[in-house]
Order: structure tokens, then sequence, then C-alpha cells
């Protein structure tokens, strides 16, 4: 029993000095690493270059250039289309706004792709070929280990290639 109290004793301890570490007074919520944010806060630019233009990105947290985790959303307009490609890590999807079509495979096959509703999931592993697509606006959070690149099957459509 005195065991038990003393481990939970020391577990409270250690929760109360980080909780004391970061500063709810100041507003500070980005101590120790915490990241929370609201829409207003997004910083939204253009998608880089490896993206049809028309996308907009706001990185949420992490590096996407650097190794480690990063989160961003990305928006896309009506009738946008990432072409066939890979990513050298994972990436996980999903979708907050819209509906997005992605499809699985080498060569772009809208009749196969499948709808993912706001609210939709997507974990696509490291190398595999896929594509998407949207009728109308979509928004999406993207998940992923960086360095974050992108590579598509045909260098043809490489956005990067056609300047």
């Amino acid at each position: 029993m005195k065991k038990a109290f003393l481990l939970i004793a020391v577990c409270v301890f250690s929760l109360v000095r980080v909780f004391a570490q970061q500063t709810p007074a100041t507003g500070d919520m980005h101590a120790n690493g915490h990241i929370m944010l609201n829409t207003g806060d997004f910083k939204w630019m253009d998608a880089p270059p490896g993206l049809p233009a028309g996308a907009k990105v706001a990185v949420l947290s992490g590096d996407p250039s650097k190794p480690g985790p990063f989160t961003l959303r990305a928006t896309f307009p009506e009738n946008y289309k990432v072409l066939p490609h890979t990513h050298p890590s994972y990436e996980n999807v999903v979708v907050l706004e819209g509906t997005l079509y992605m499809g699985s495979g080498e060569k772009i096959e809208e009749s196969k792709a499948m709808a993912l509703d706001a609210g939709g999931y997507s974990a696509i592993p490291a190398k595999a070929p896929h594509y998407v697509f949207c009728k109308d606006k979509v928004t999406i959070q993207i998940n992923g280990e960086g360095p974050f690149a992108i590579n598509y099957i045909n260098p043809a459509d490489d956005p990067r290639n056609k300047k």
C-alpha cells in the first residue's frame, strides 16, 4: 500500500511540475512544443512548385523540408488534379471540406478513384503510386515524415518541368 501511494505521489508531483513549466498566465501555448492554432492563425501560401498551380498550403507543425514529423493543410480549387506520383515516406490524409477523389496506380483512372468525403481518411505507404483530383474546392490535412517530396511517375506530368 505504501509503494502504491508513493508511486501515485511521484506521478502527481511530475504532472504538477510539467504544468507549472507552462505559462498559461501569458497564454503561451507553444511552450514545451505544445502547439494550438485556430484557423485564423494559419499562414496560407502558394503550394510548392511540385504541385500544380492553384493549391494553397499552411504548415501547422514541423517543417516538411526537414527530417521529422509535419502536419499541413492544403486547399485545392475546383477541377484540380495531382497526377500519379509517389513520396519517399508515408502520407496520411484527412479530408476536412469537400470531396477528394483518390486512386492508386501509375496512371490516372478517374473511374477507379474513391470519393473521400469530409472526414474521410487515407494512409499511403512510402513509394506507393497514387493520384488525387477534385471537382469542387477541397481542404485536406496531411501528416507525414519529412523531408517531404513529390516524385511524378511520368516526368512530363511534373509542373517543375513545364517552365
